[in-house]
C-alpha cells in the first residue's frame, strides 16, 4: 500500500522547487542522467505508448549546434547549464506497439495512417513524460529549467534528422525526421540566489470544480 511522502519531499517536488535560469558550475554525472531516465519512463500514458524521445545535450560540441535554435533570452542560461536535454517525441511511436502493449497486438492499427491521432497522442504524452522527466529529475536532486523558445525546425533538423527510409510519413527525398522537438529542459544545479520573486498561482476555488 502506498504511503504520504514527508513535507520535505513534497517540498522538493513542488512546493518549494522552482525554474532556475542561473546555474552553479557542477557536472551532471552522465551515470545520473541514465538513472533519471529509467525512473520517469514508469511514468503512465495511453496505450502504454511512451512517445517521448530525448536527447542530453552535454558537450560545448552539441551546446553550439543548439545555440542558432534559442531565442535570445534563451542563450546565456543554457550555455550555463551543464546539460539541456531536448524532449521530443517520435511520430511512429505506433510501431513499437506491438512489444509495448502487447494484450492487444492490433493496436498498431488504431494509428497506421491516422496523422491527426498520432499528432494528438505524440504530443500529450510526450508532454506528459516531460512533466515525469521534471519530477524525476527534482526527486534525484537536480534542478530543471524548461524552456519553450526555440525553432521547432532547427532543433528537428540538427537533432532528430535520419535518413529516408520509406516510412509512411515521409513527406520528400532527402532527410527526414520522424521525431519532433516537443521543449527543451535545462538541467544541473541552480544557483539559488538568482531566482526570480515565485509566480503567484491559482487558487483550488478558481481553478477547480467538484461536481
Amino acid at each position: 500500500m502506498n504511503t504520504r511522502l514527508s513535507a520535505s519531499s513534497l517540498d522538493q517536488l513542488f512546493r518549494e522547487a522552482r525554474s532556475h535560469n542561473a546555474w552553479l558550475d557542477k557536472p551532471v554525472d552522465d551515470a545520473l542522467l541514465r538513472e533519471l531516465y529509467e525512473l520517469m519512463k514508469w511514468g503512465p500514458t495511453s496505450a502504454n505508448s511512451l512517445p517521448a524521445r530525448i536527447v542530453f545535450v552535454r558537450t560545448p560540441e552539441a551546446k553550439q549546434r543548439l545555440l542558432p535554435a534559442l531565442k535570445p533570452g534563451n542563450v546565456e542560461k543554457t550555455l550555463a547549464a551543464p546539460v539541456t536535454a531536448i524532449i521530443g517525441y517520435d511520430a511512429r511511436f505506433y510501431e513499437k506497439l506491438p512489444r509495448l502493449f502487447p494484450h492487444n497486438p492490433a493496436v498498431r492499427d488504431w494509428f497506421a495512417g491516422n496523422p491527426e491521432l498520432i499528432e494528438q497522442t505524440a504530443m500529450r504524452n510526450s508532454s506528459l513524460q516531460g512533466a515525469y522527466f521534471m519530477i524525476a529529475a527534482r526527486a534525484l536532486g537536480l534542478d530543471c529549467g524548461p524552456m519553450s523558445g526555440f525553432d521547432h525546425a532547427i532543433v528537428d533538423r540538427e537533432f532528430f534528422t535520419t535518413e529516408p527510409d520509406g516510412g509512411e510519413i515521409q513527406q520528400e527525398a532527402g532527410p527526414v525526421s520522424h521525431v519532433k522537438s516537443n521543449f527543451l529542459c535545462n538541467l544541473g544545479y541552480g544557483d539559488p540566489s538568482k531566482l526570480f520573486p515565485r509566480g503567484p498561482r491559482l487558487s483550488f476555488a478558481e481553478a477547480c470544480e467538484m461536481v
